[in-house]
């Protein structure tokens, strides 16, 4: 006899679905995940701005006067330590093409993000 073929790749992607469905009903949840998933973009935000003019990581951390390791911590998927004072040095050692965004819609707090003019 033959056996009933699982898909298991389906049945995965169905649990995972079912999770993130319920995960989400939850107002809290719903904005810490937005969160989270916004401040992931930054960082390849800011590597795009990046290589879009063309400099190294080197090249932006003399212009910023720090190490090339900083400039490479701040582009690290996952580092949420900004400042506002490093983002705006940052983007400044871009040149003037891009500009920082920073959102507030009805009281909530949207990570920032990088904008070309």
């Amino acid at each position: 006899m033959n056996e009933p073929v699982h898909d298991l790749t389906a049945e995965g992607q169905a649990r995972y679905q079912q999770w993130r469905d319920t995960l989400l009903a939850d107002p809290e949840a719903r904005r810490l995940y937005a969160e989270e998933a916004a401040k992931a973009d930054l960082w390849l935000q800011l590597v795009e701005a990046r290589q879009a003019v063309g400099l190294t990581q080197h090249q932006v951390a003399e212009r910023m006067g720090v190490s090339q390791a900083q400039i490479a911590r701040i582009e690290k998927r996952g580092y949420d330590a900004y400042t506002l004072r490093t983002l705006r040095r940052y983007l400044e050692a871009l040149g003037d093409k891009f500009i920082l965004e920073i959102a507030i819609k009805h009281g909530e707090t949207h990570p920032p993000h990088v904008v070309a003019r």
